[in-house]
């Protein structure tokens, strides 16, 4: 992955699917990759980190940053606002090939923008049951939040159709090994080669 042009690439899915997994994996391996960090309204969970898992800012912060322009997007999920400021990805992208751990509205919003070179994925289980399945076992929700991400879910998968792939991550290893393949492809080749 030793090529001059710098990507952007787009990791998105309904939560529990793998993609924050697969997107520190990607940026452990391949050092030439920075994870862009959200800003975000919700309070830090008990391992995450502030400036490295999520800016951690207000509610009042956060609209002033909407109303100054200052995000590339920006979303409303489960009452929190989450976002990508726009000094971050232009300031990262001189030295480093960018991931963004993002849904499908952040997506959308940062595809208006031309000048952004993007490579958009969208990682999925291989139905509802099986991402249940996964967001009871992680243990980091709630019931009610659980049935939140599950509902989601239905809203997600109609988003597809933004996407330049749709992977079905039944095995991690796999799946990773896969989302190498399109990377690799974009850094050898130009983009215009790649998308038909």
């Amino acid at each position: 992955m030793s090529h001059d042009k710098k990507i952007m690439v787009i990791l998105s899915s309904p939560s529990g699917a793998g993609k924050t997994t697969i997107t520190k994996k990607i940026q452990q391996k391949y050092p030439s990759f920075k994870i862009s960090v959200s800003h975000t309204t919700r309070p830090p969970r008990t391992n995450e980190i502030d400036g490295v898992d999520y800016h951690f800012i207000s509610k009042m912060k956060f609209k002033s940053l909407i109303n100054e322009n200052k995000f590339y997007e920006y979303a409303k999920i489960f009452d929190n606002y989450y976002g990508t400021l726009k000094a971050n990805v232009d300031g990262a992208i001189l030295k480093n090939d960018i991931l963004f751990d993002i849904d499908w509205q952040g997506t959308k919003q940062l595809s208006q923008f031309k000048n952004l070179k993007l490579i958009k994925i969208y990682l999925t289980t291989e139905n509802k049951g099986e991402l249940e399945k996964r967001l009871i076992s992680r243990n980091q929700n709630t019931i009610d939040e659980v049935k939140k991400r599950l509902s989601s879910y239905d809203e997600d998968i109609k988003h597809w159709n933004d996407y330049d792939y749709v992977l079905i991550n039944k095995n991690l290893e796999v799946c990773f090994k896969q989302i190498e393949k399109i990377i690799s492809n974009y850094k050898t080749f130009s983009t215009s080669q790649i998308i038909q």
